[in-house]
């Protein structure tokens, strides 16, 4: 095969029989290489994982439904309940598995919700900075972080006739957006006057074009960081207000078993693994969204990397 080398204004373009071939440019690693050569982010997905494997296989793996309590209350642990029974009647394990489900739920529709809210705030107002949209947004914004977040949700949660899983969301998105919604803001300021965005400007771009498609992918990793943040603190809070009993009672999940544990004297009366194993496993779950969310530092700051 015959190789033809061509020269035009100092470019050199090298030809073969079967078209140009340029040699491939060496990249850096991808973005779950990163996150997987570090240790603890590795353990924060494992963890992770897992958990989202236990949710989803709930009805596979959990010898009864979450819900049933019509077996011998304060029963020891065994074969058929491994971790014994409530004052109920309720098999422990299988609560424990299907509660996973609300857990995660919760995680990440609070934490979806709340980054979009947070996306839309804070980036339209940082790309307005200045502006009459930038000051209504921003005091919009500033109120939501002096309100106290505490007092605010415990009384939503206490005056409301449907304690659904889904008021929990809602109201866990609404308390939760701020603080990202300004972290964005500082991020986009930085950004809006770079070459990229000045030419999608002169382009005749729209607004929300230049926002969403050409300056929010350079903030992919903040954007996840607030995620999994946000992931994290909905995830306690359903669990702290489930465990004040302001949470669905209905359903399962970890905070109300904490709840019904402390209410009826769990220790008191030497069940000590119904309250302290859904501790345990809201504490691990907590945790890998935290070694996770390290990780997504990584990505956006080079320097840990030496360190992870």
């Amino acid at each position: 095969m015959s190789t033809g080398v061509t020269q035009t204004g100092g470019l050199v373009t090298e030809l073969s029989g079967t078209g140009a071939s340029a040699e491939p440019e060496s990249t850096g690693p991808h973005w779950w290489q990163i996150i997987w050569a570090s240790p603890k982010a590795r353990a924060g997905t494992i963890i992770l994982g897992i958990y989202i494997l236990v949710a989803l296989l709930a009805p596979v793996i959990a010898p009864y439904e979450g819900t049933r309590t019509d077996f011998e209350a304060l029963l020891e642990p065994s074969p058929a309940h491994l971790l014994g029974t409530t004052t109920s009647g309720g098999d422990i394990l299988s609560q424990l598995i299907w509660g996973s489900r609300v857990s995660l739920l919760v995680g990440l529709f609070g934490g979806l919700f709340a980054t979009l809210i947070a996306l839309l705030v804070g980036m339209v107002s940082g790309y307005f900075e200045g502006t009459w949209v930038d000051e209504g947004l921003s005091f919009l914004t500033n109120v939501a972080l002096v309100v106290p977040i505490l007092p605010l949700i415990i009384t939503l949660m206490a005056y409301t006739e449907t304690r659904s899983i889904w008021f929990t969301i809602f109201v866990i998105t609404i308390t939760s957006w701020a603080g990202a919604a300004r972290a964005k803001r500082s991020q986009i300021i930085t950004l809006r006057n770079r070459d990229y965005v000045t030419a999608a400007r002169l382009a005749g771009d729209g607004t929300f074009t230049i926002i969403f498609r050409e300056i929010m992918p350079s903030m992919t990793s903040l954007i996840m960081a607030g995620f999994f943040g946000a992931a994290t603190g909905a995830v306690g809070a359903e669990a702290g207000l489930s465990f004040l009993g302001l949470g669905d009672t209905s359903s399962v999940s970890w905070g109300t078993m904490l709840y019904q544990a402390n209410t009826q004297g769990a220790l008191a009366q030497g069940l000590w693994i119904w309250l302290f194993v859904p501790g345990i496993v809201l504490a691990v779950l907590i945790t890998a969204f935290t070694l996770v969310n390290f990780g997504i530092d990584l990505l956006s700051n080079p320097h840990l990397r030496e360190d992870a």
